[in-house]
């Protein structure tokens, strides 16, 4: 079969697993990026089996709520790659487009907390935040594993 330029090949389209869906639902913009923290890092562990040994504080800044949680949850990713660590507590204070939260974790004990993934990145598909017309704020995220 000849290709565009006349060349010889072929290409296909595959289906890839390797993506995983997050979502949360809660009371309060803070909670909600609160809860998406939490349903990142149980794509990885369980939360409940992170112990709080350390604190760090994320900073990041976007210009709506869908653009501030992709930059949450790669902030996330980022302190979890280069600090080699789990978060399992989450306390975010939003301030319009500007959050600042500090997450307590520690490192990852690969024994204990047997990691299932190694996520990649937030991405922009499926991405969603806002409120619903009871006046929950809901979420949903696509993170690359």
């Amino acid at each position: 079969m000849a290709g565009p330029r006349g060349e010889t090949g072929r290409w296909a389209l595959l289906e890839h697993d390797a993506d995983i869906g997050l979502r949360a639902e809660a009371a309060t913009r803070e909670a909600l990026f609160e809860l998406m923290g939490e349903a990142l890092t149980a794509v990885v562990t369980s939360p409940a089996a992170v112990q709080t040994q350390t604190e760090v504080t994320i900073r990041c800044q976007a210009p709506d709520d869908a653009m501030l949680m992709v930059d949450w949850l790669n902030a996330l990713i980022y302190a979890m790659a280069t600090r080699r660590m789990l978060f399992g507590a989450w306390h975010v204070v939003l301030d319009g487009g500007a959050l600042t939260a500090r997450v307590g974790g520690e490192v990852v004990d690969r024994a204990r907390h047997r990691p299932a993934v190694e996520i990649k990145g937030a991405t922009y598909t499926d991405l969603a935040v806002g409120r619903t017309p009871g006046g929950l704020w809901r979420a949903r995220c696509v993170v690359d594993v």
